[in-house]
């Protein structure tokens, strides 16, 4: 049983991440470094942002803020799809200005954030050389349906250590995620509470009640119980905390398959 706040899954380059970060998307500069202020003291150790948020520069400062030491901190952020489109030296640039906004010698994950027409491909070597580097510890990708990782993968021989997609109950993506199962790829859910229509769900309310908790931790532990990473969005301490409170129960199997069985290819994003 996952239980603390301090479990990782360990990526297919060895490099521990947790099972558990916070999302930033949609916070403020402002909000985005409170929010990691407030997450690291309850024991969040990864966070997860990306240049289109606008607010690497809040996250770089809540890093620095926080007092706990870098090494301990697994910091994800994302290529924006025009430094893609626009070729390799825009890549580069791209991935030095967020270093730059967040102040950081390296991160722990890069993704491509989108597939985008045709430069996925090229993209995904470009990642390669940063990776390379040594400036990221991991690479992977968000988004990415089968047929790109397939495509990538067939390119560079160099499989993606995540690929973050929206996923939750009623968006399971089956194919997508029995692919990165096989291929030792991590799936990570974004969105995963698809944007606060977890109160909407019958069975998770029955399930709250079951267990003694709230649909938004049935879901998160649902996710871990998975494999999958999840990255739940909170800026206030109560939901923060809340979403951390999911290492102290386990759902049965039965369960498990019930809320999976809620399924219906629906996307909030």
């Amino acid at each position: 049983m996952r239980d603390s706040i301090k479990e990782c899954t360990v990526l297919n380059n060895g490099v521990n991440m947790p099972w558990l970060g916070l999302g930033v998307w949609q916070m403020t500069d402002e909000e985005a470094t409170s929010s990691i202020k407030i997450a690291t003291k309850i024991g969040y150790r990864s966070i997860d942002t990306a240049a289109i948020y606008g607010n690497e520069s809040g996250v770089g400062r809540g890093i620095k803020e926080c007092g706990i030491p870098r090494e301990e901190l697994f910091i994800t952020t994302k290529l924006w799809n025009e430094n893609q489109a626009n070729g390799y030296d825009a890549i580069m640039d791209g991935f030095e200005q967020s270093l730059r906004r967040l102040q950081l010698e390296y991160v722990d994950l890069y993704l491509i954030h989108w597939p985008v027409g045709d430069k996925y491909i090229a993209a995904w070597r470009a990642m390669i050389d940063i990776y390379k580097s040594g400036r990221a510890r991991a690479i992977g990708v968000s988004n990415f349906d089968v047929n790109h990782l397939e495509d990538i993968i067939k390119d560079s021989g160099v499989v993606p250590a995540i690929d973050q997609v929206e996923y939750h109950p009623l968006n399971t993506r089956p194919e997508l995620y029995d692919y990165c199962k096989s291929n030792n790829i991590q799936l990570e859910a974004y969105s995963p509470l698809m944007r606060g229509n977890v109160n909407n769900v019958p069975l998770l309310k029955e399930l709250a009640e079951k267990y003694g908790k709230t649909p938004a931790q049935i879901v998160l532990r649902w996710d871990i119980q998975k494999d999958v990473v999840a990255i739940p969005k909170a800026t206030h301490e109560k939901h923060i905390k809340e979403n951390a409170d999911i290492f102290d129960f386990e759902l049965s199997q039965e369960d498990m398959e019930r809320i999976s069985g809620l399924n219906q290819n629906k996307r909030f994003l």
